[in-house]
Order: C-alpha cells, then sequence, then structure tokens
C-alpha cells in the first residue's frame, strides 16, 4: 500500500518535472545568453590585455589571444606607479566603509526602532534628498570645502561620509523595521540602553545587510572618478580612477602595444571589485532579499 502510494507520487513528480521542462529549458537559454551578452565587454576586455598590439586590432576580431602575453600586465601597472594609486584609493575607502556602515546604522535605528515627533518627516526629508542630483550641489561643496582649505586633499572625500547616506539609511531602517520589537523590549526590561540594544542586539542580527552597504560603498569608492577629479590636484594623491583615465590620455598616438598594457591595468584594477563581490556574494543576496522583504 505505501509503496503504490509512494510509487504514484514519484509518477506525478514526474510528470510534473516533465511538463515544465520546456518552460525550464527556455528559461535557463534565456539566462546563460544575457548572461553571455552583459559580460562580453569584461570577456573582450580580459582578451584584449594578453594579446600582442596588432593582434588587438586585427579584424575580424579573435577573442582567444595566440600568443599569451603575460608581459602586458607587468609593464601596464608599471607605466605609472599604480601601487601608488591603489593606496591612495585605499586611504579613502577604508574610512567610507566604516562611516557607511557606522554612521548609516546608527541613523537609521534612529528613524526605525525609536520613537519620536517628527521622526516619519524628517526620515521623508532625508529620503528625498537622494533624487538631488550631484550637478545641483558640486559648486556649493566645492566652495564649502575651499572654505575650509580642504581642496587637495581627502577630507571632502571622507568627511561627508561621515554624516550618513540617506540611501544607506534608507536600506538599513528597512532592514531594521523587520527585528521583532519584542527583542528590544525585553533587553529594555533587563536594563539596557538604546545603544547597549544597538550594539548587543541589532548589529549581530544585520549582517547581510551591512555587509551589502560596505560592498556598495567599497563599489562606488572604488570607481569614483568625479569626485577626485574635482577635489585632487597632486598626482600623487590621485586614485585608481584617475590612474587609469592617465593612462588612457597618454596611450593616444603611442604604439599599439601601449593599448593593451592599457587594457591589463582595467583589468588588474577591475579585480578587487570582483574579487570583493565573489568574497561576500551569499551574504550579500540575503541582504538585498531580506532587505526587500522587511518593513
Amino acid at each position: 500500500m505505501a509503496s503504490d502510494y509512494q510509487y504514484e507520487k514519484n509518477k506525478k513528480s514526474t510528470e510534473r518535472f516533465l511538463r515544465h521542462l520546456p518552460a525550464r529549458a527556455a528559461l535557463y537559454a534565456t539566462m546563460a545568453l544575457l548572461s553571455v551578452i552583459f559580460g562580453l565587454p569584461l570577456i573582450w576586455m580580459i582578451s584584449t590585455s594578453l594579446k600582442t598590439g596588432p593582434e588587438a586590432f586585427r579584424l575580424p576580431p579573435d577573442f582567444i589571444p595566440n600568443p599569451i602575453v603575460w608581459m602586458n600586465y607587468i609593464n601596464g601597472l608599471t607605466y605609472l606607479p599604480f601601487g601608488r594609486f591603489i593606496l591612495n584609493t585605499l586611504i579613502i575607502t577604508l574610512p567610507r566603509i566604516v562611516g557607511a556602515v557606522a554612521v548609516s546604522a546608527l541613523v537609521a535605528y534612529g528613524f526605525s526602532r525609536i520613537e519620536w515627533d517628527g521622526r516619519d518627516t524628517l526620515f521623508f526629508i532625508c529620503v528625498a534628498t537622494m533624487v538631488i542630483p550631484f550637478a545641483v550641489t558640486m559648486i556649493p561643496l566645492y566652495l564649502l570645502f575651499h572654505h575650509f582649505g580642504w581642496i587637495g586633499t581627502y577630507l571632502p572625500l571622507i568627511v561627508p561620509t561621515l554624516f550618513a547616506e540617506p540611501y544607506f539609511i534608507f536600506l538599513l531602517r528597512q532592514f531594521f523595521m523587520g527585528i521583532p520589537q519584542e527583542l528590544s523590549d525585553a533587553a529594555r526590561v533587563d536594563g539596557c540602553s538604546e545603544l547597549m540594544i544597538f550594539w548587543q542586539i541589532i548589529l549581530p542580527l544585520s549582517k547581510p545587510v551591512l555587509a551589502v552597504v560596505a560592498l556598495f560603498q567599497f563599489m562606488w569608492t572604488w570607481g569614483d572618478y568625479l569626485g577626485p577629479l574635482i577635489y585632487l590636484n597632486d598626482p600623487n594623491k590621485f586614485t585608481v580612477s584617475l590612474g587609469l583615465y592617465q593612462f588612457g590620455s597618454s596611450w593616444r598616438g603611442a604604439t599599439l602595444d601601449r593599448y593593451t598594457w592599457f587594457m591589463a591595468a582595467i583589468t588588474a584594477m577591475t579585480l578587487p571589485v570582483l574579487i570583493v563581490f565573489f568574497l561576500v556574494q551569499r551574504t550579500f543576496i540575503e541582504g538585498i532579499s531580506l532587505t526587500g522583504l522587511k518593513g
């Protein structure tokens, strides 16, 4: 009797699988095709970085380099002081990540877990600032930082992040609102202050969304071009993005091999973002999913 029931169950499961097989196959084929299309620029960049100069401009193009020229990476990364550019970028990136995670989380906690007059109105104003383009605030900010004497330093690129980012406040608030309020109430009964609740209860439960904030801030800072271009004027303080622009401006009119060095430098400077993403991919996806369901 039990075996007959199990047989019927397996039969229905198999029939259901076969019925949905064409749709699943079409879906996976479409996803694979879109993945190749979106990944094509990256594949082409890596391929070009391993070619000789004449081969990079050959028509029709070849995706597989022959021969593979690994020296392009050494030549590309030593043509300009990219080691210094990476260090400069990290000097900006690490404080911005700490500021984005710590300060934005603290502000989001006040908007989500503490009741006070005008909270929702102030949160609406905070979120509304996200629609203001940077081009609108660019000149006033430059004049302000010039008055402070910060032009030519890293301070204009670091200090504003220490006052929280509206997008991160919104992201963290949505997550915090999904944490049961009973946990905070029980902690208050035990004598915990709001800071203790924030540090010992809310933050440990929010690791996925904190990872999302840290990853977003890292990617935005690592690839930021306009901010360093506005505030930095000393080549010794240039970031990776400014270094790549300087390299890209120098290879025009030079030998063809210089172009492949340039592509090798771009590939090498892209690797940190890819590595960090793959290391925290599971936590990143979990944080995005949970944030979308909370609140």
